[in-house]
């Protein structure tokens, strides 16, 4: 007999969202997570600043709640460098930028026209409605009042330089503003809805997990890596921890893999789930041929960092990093809506590569919002100690690079504007000489180069356990989140995406929860 209903893995935005529903629904959950568990209470008083910047810079706030030694490379022509990811109670809602913005749900009629029944835009905004409580507009029909994430927006007196900037320049280059980029298949520039209460970050831990401690039907337990999964036959019966305790197994009505578009590949992986040639190469046997860590996504991209003018004061790092943003359409025969995106980064070191740094550095960046390129979580051993490899593989579809090299334009263009000239000492091509110098060559390839060499990602990962049809070799999970194959086997997190949606992916990936949370019921 199982001593639980169900072992969910990983207590970031998918993990603590369903376990906390399930435990208050009545089900008994053992929710296991790598890092730390800690009351809300315990999080590094750095982690709650509006600007993770501050938490960044602090080695004794990184410490606990990061993956140290988790690696990427984000071009075919970059070297490796740190992959973000969380680790304990919160997961990365713990660290991330608190950016609380929903993708269009035309994101999700496109997974339903790709086999995933269910999860069309009509299906799932009830889950964006019911996991959100919306200071500015709970009560409008596409939003909630209710629910345990508190949203905000900045009003327009609290914004930094670089909001302004972008604010302004988005609407010189024809991006019209609207109020609300939360609104179903909203685009233009607007606020960025962010998960905060009274300007202090709410995670899951926050939102989902403390009202449920005191409840006996969740479990928590941190500092427990899952090894692999436990199988009898073709269904999961349970789990192999390490943990402070050594090795020790725990068995449930059905496991759920939450542990994020990184960790929950690695786990299956090392369970014998796979494709053969990665599991040849580590030594473990193999129970099923899935394309389990293929098809990673992630957003490429690029900034103009600005100093800012003697008269404008520098954001500090009590003062909120980003509040503006702008979802817009590229021009290219292969583009998809909405997908190019413009943020405001008031705090940046992007600028402060020109000599001067006495003052305040701004930014201005621009990411591919729905791109077609894929890497792979790269998987070199079978000991749950060691971390997997992030290969990003960003720009490599030839439709990427052009669209990305549009958008690039468009923020040179932005750049040398009023908006931004309103608060830069130095002029931009001069603080970001190499990118101007590729965009004034008019030559595509240098433009191309540069985009290569210069693109970093957003810490948006998605996409390495895609949900499909049965059918479709693409397919990791059906549609009601099960791993092709298995029974008592879920994946409900980030990584079922079909791809990157055209937003940051928090909310997205607890709606996603909120969803299952009641479709296992």
């Amino acid at each position: 007999m199982s001593n639980w209903k169900y072992i969910v893995v990983g207590a970031g935005s998918a993990g603590a969202t369903f376990a906390s529903r399930r435990a208050a629904a009545g089900d008994r959950v053992l929710l296991l997570d790598a890092g730390p568990n800690y009351p809300s209470a315990e999080l590094h008083e750095a982690w709650r600043s509006p600007n993770p910047l501050k938490a960044l810079a602090d080695p004794d706030a990184v410490q606990e709640v990061m993956f140290p030694d988790l690696l990427g490379t984000r071009t075919s022509v970059q070297q490796p460098a740190p992959y973000w990811r969380g680790r304990g109670v919160g997961g990365s809602s713990s660290i991330n930028g608190q950016i609380a913005i929903r993708p269009p749900m035309l994101d999700f009629d496109d997974w339903a026209a790709s086999g995933c029944t269910g999860w069309s835009g009509e299906d799932v905004l009830p889950y964006f409605n019911k996991l959100e409580s919306d200071g500015d507009f709970g009560d409008a029909p596409h939003h909630g009042s209710d629910g345990p994430i508190p949203i905000y927006r900045a009003p327009r007196a609290t914004w930094g330089p670089a909001d302004r900037a972008l604010a302004k320049g988005a609407q010189e280059v024809g991006i019209e503003w609207i109020d609300d980029i939360n609104a179903p298949d909203a685009k233009g520039v607007s606020i960025y809805p962010i998960n905060s209460s009274s300007q202090r970050r709410v995670s899951v831990n926050d939102a989902y997990l403390e009202p449920q401690r005191s409840n006996p039907n969740l479990t928590i337990r941190g500092h427990s890596t899952v090894d692999t999964v436990i199988f009898d036959g073709d269904r999961a019966v349970g789990v192999r921890i390490v943990g402070s305790e050594g090795v020790t197994e725990e068995f449930a009505d059905e496991i759920i893999l939450a542990a994020g578009a990184v960790h929950t590949p690695t786990i299956l992986i090392r369970s014998g789930i796979g494709p053969s040639a990665v599991l040849e190469r580590i030594g473990v046997e193999q129970r099923a041929e899935l394309p389990v860590g293929e098809g990673l996504q992630d957003h490429a991209m690029i900034g103009v960092g600005i100093v800012l003018a003697d008269h404008i004061a520098p954001v500090t790092e009590d003062d909120r990093h980003t509040n503006i943003a702008a979802r817009f359409d590229s021009d290219d025969p292969d583009g998809l809506p909405h997908d190019l995106m413009l943020v405001s980064m008031n705090q940046n070191v992007l600028a402060m590569q020109y000599a001067d740094t006495s003052r305040g550095a701004a930014a201005i960046g621009l990411w591919l919002n729905r791109p077609y390129s894929r890497g792979r979580v790269v998987v070199d051993s079978a000991d749950p100690m060691q971390q997997p490899f992030v290969e990003e593989n960003m720009l490599s579809d030839e439709r990427d690079l052009r669209r990305l090299r549009e958008g690039a334009r468009l923020l040179a263009k932005l750049c040398r504007g009023n908006g931004v000239s309103e608060i830069a000492g130095v002029p931009v091509d001069q603080t970001a000489d190499a990118f101007y110098a590729a965009i004034d060559s008019g030559d595509d390839k240098q433009i191309d180069a540069f985009l290569l060499a210069a693109a970093a990602d957003t810490q948006h990962a998605t996409s390495t356990c895609r949900m499909g049809a049965a059918d479709d070799p693409r397919t990791v999970v059906t549609p009601d989140c099960r791993v092709l194959g298995f029974s008592g086997l879920r994946v409900i997190d980030a990584s079922v995406f079909p791809d990157v949606p055209r937003a940051n992916t928090h909310l997205a990936t607890v709606a996603i929860a909120e969803a299952m949370a009641d479709r296992v019921a």
